[in-house]
């Protein structure tokens, strides 16, 4: 687990002016898919609660798709909030695009395989089944993300069946439990929060433990963020106990 990390001085008092959490203008959150699931069920309490409006802009946390968020911001796009994998958050703080210190933990993910409803489920709790298991598949599909990019350019060249998979291993933009429900892709892969809201698959379950790869996705403000001092009431919001419950039924763990 990641250690948690706190927000400066200059942050933790921007909450203590008063009238700030009733903004008419929307916050602006930028997520990854990872933490969809929780999200659309936390924001509308962060609302109710506080009299603010959320806009969702959703995209990758990395790759090249011009809708991934580094991309976005790099393009000039604002947003209050932005969260991603850590990885790819603390990239965003050097290029001076989202403020440093205000970096906040927020989940810890798994990767898991998923297969069509009513298929067999073959066999990975080990290494070796888990290999063998994608060597027999016709087909695999992966994200364009955190947990594709990890599959793609380490996970089989280091189970030595990187050439292998070149023929039948695709890479999906977003959502890769579509893709198995409709039969494109035998395999899918993609974190649990992700996998767990499709209908019409069935989760395997996670990496096994020696190849597991866990993302810790995180939450900044913007450098360009028009309401600041909103955008840290959600941070802490969403990194708050009372946000937990919700995390940990969609597949997270909180940070």
């Amino acid at each position: 687990m990641m250690r948690r990390r706190f927000f400066g001085l200059g942050l933790a008092g921007l909450l203590a002016t008063p009238g700030l959490v009733r903004a008419s203008t929307p916050i602006k959150v930028m997520t990854s898919g990872a933490f969809t699931a929780p999200f659309e069920l936390l924001a509308p309490r962060f609302t109710a609660e506080t009299g603010h409006s959320i806009e969702t802009i959703r995209g990758p946390s990395m790759g090249a798709a011009p809708d991934a968020i580094p991309n976005r911001m790099a393009r000039g796009e604002a947003a209050d909030v932005v969260i991603l994998a850590r990885g790819s958050l603390d990239g965003l703080v050097r290029a001076g695009l989202v403020r440093a210190g205000s970096e906040r933990d927020l989940v810890h993910s798994a990767i898991a395989m998923a297969v069509r409803a009513g298929t067999p489920h073959p066999r990975i709790g080990t290494v070796e089944e888990f290999r063998q298991t994608l060597l027999n598949a016709a087909s695999i599909g992966y994200s364009a993300s955190a947990s594709g990019v990890y599959l793609s350019t380490e996970l089989f060249a280091r189970l030595g069946i990187a050439e292998q998979m070149a023929g039948k291993a695709r890479q999906f933009p977003r959502w890769v439990g579509r893709e198995v429900a409709n039969g494109v892709v035998e395999l899918g892969f993609q974190q649990v929060s992700e996998l767990l809201p499709i209908p019409g698959i069935e989760i395997v379950g996670p990496l096994p433990a020696p190849i597991q790869r866990v993302t810790t996705f995180s939450a900044g403000i913007g450098a360009r963020a028009e309401q600041p001092e909103a955008a840290l009431a959600l941070i802490r919001f969403l990194a708050g106990p009372g946000a937990h419950g919700v995390i940990r039924a969609a597949g997270l763990d909180p940070a």
